[in-house]
C-alpha cells in the first residue's frame, strides 16, 4: 500500500511571516532618521541666526546744542475805518507815513508794504410799509488795512522796534505787531555736526553695554538718523515729525540717531 501524501520538491521556498514585519521596520527607522536629519539642520540653523544677531548691538546716541536765533522776521497790520472810500485811504496814507518813519528812526531801511485790502461795513435799513417790513443792505463805512513786513539779522534792534511801537498807538495809528518770528540760519549746517556727535554718543553706550558682557565693539554697520527737534530752550516737548520752533529766540537742538555696531 503506497503512501498517498505528496511531496515538495525540494527547491520549493516556503514563505514565512516575519518577512514582511522586518521590512515594516526597516522603513520606520528610515523615516525616523530623515526626520531627526531635518530637525538637527533647524537646529543648526537656528543657533547659528541667534549668534550672528549677537555679533551686533544697536544702541541710540543723541546730541544737543543750545543755540541763539540770529535772524527774526516782524509782521504787523493796521487799520482805518472811514465813512467814504476816498477818505479811508487818505487816513491809511498818513498811518503808513507815521509808520514808516517811525521805522527810518530805528535805522530800519527794508520795510516792506502788502498790498492794501479793502473790505466794506455794511448796515441794515428797516422800512414798515403797514404790517409789512423790509430790510436792504447799505455801505455805512469803508475798512482799509495793510499788512508791514521786516526780515532782518539784527534781532536786537527788531525787538526793539518791537516794543516800541506801542508809541504809534499814541498816535492814533491802529498797529497791531504780531509775535516776532526767530530763525536759527545754521541750523542745516548744526544738523549734520550733530549727526557725528549723536553716532559718537551712540558708539559710547555701545562700547560700555559690551564690556560688562565681555565682548569687544568693532566697527558701525548701519545708522539711522532720527527726526530733528527745534525747541525753545529748556523744553522737553517732542513731536514724531520733528519740531522747528520759530516763537523762542534762544533754542535747543537735539539731534538722534539709531546705530548698529559688529561685536567681537
Amino acid at each position: 500500500m503506497s503512501d498517498s501524501t505528496p511531496i515538495a520538491p525540494a527547491h520549493s521556498v516556503v514563505p514565512t511571516r516575519g518577512a514582511p514585519r522586518l521590512h515594516l521596520v526597516g522603513m520606520l527607522a528610515g523615516l525616523f532618521l530623515a526626520c531627526g536629519l531635518v530637525l538637527a539642520a533647524m537646529l543648526v540653523t537656528r543657533a547659528w541666526v541667534r549668534i550672528a544677531d549677537a555679533a551686533s548691538i544697536t544702541v541710540t546716541g543723541s546730541a544737543r546744542r543750545n543755540v541763539v536765533s540770529d535772524f527774526i522776521v516782524w509782521r504787523a497790520n493796521f487799520t482805518v475805518t472811514a465813512p467814504t472810500l476816498i477818505e479811508a485811504q487818505r487816513h491809511l496814507r498818513e498811518d503808513r507815513d507815521r509808520i514808516s518813519a517811525f521805522i527810518a528812526a530805528t535805522g530800519v531801511t527794508n520795510a516792506q508794504f502788502a498790498p492794501v485790502v479793502i473790505a466794506e461795513v455794511t448796515g441794515q435799513d428797516r422800512q414798515r410799509n403797514g404790517q409789512d417790513e423790509t430790510t436792504t443792505q447799505r455801505i455805512v463805512a469803508y475798512k482799509l488795512s495793510q499788512p508791514v513786513e521786516i526780515r532782518s539779522d539784527q534781532v536786537d534792534k527788531i525787538m526793539q522796534l518791537d516794543r516800541d511801537s506801542v508809541a504809534l498807538l499814541e498816535q492814533g495809528v491802529q498797529l497791531t505787531p504780531a509775535v516776532p518770528e526767530f530763525i536759527y540760519t545754521r541750523a542745516a549746517d548744526a544738523k549734520v555736526e550733530m549727526l557725528g556727535e549723536a553716532t559718537q554718543d551712540a558708539r559710547s553706550r555701545a562700547e560700555q553695554i559690551s564690556s560688562k558682557g565681555g565682548r569687544r565693539l568693532g566697527g558701525l554697520r548701519s545708522a539711522k538718523m532720527g527726526v530733528f527737534q527745534i525747541a525753545p530752550i529748556y523744553s522737553n516737548e517732542t513731536t514724531w515729525e520733528g519740531r522747528n520752533d520759530t516763537s523762542s529766540r534762544d533754542k535747543t537742538i537735539t539731534a538722534v540717531v539709531s546705530a548698529t555696531f559688529l561685536m567681537r
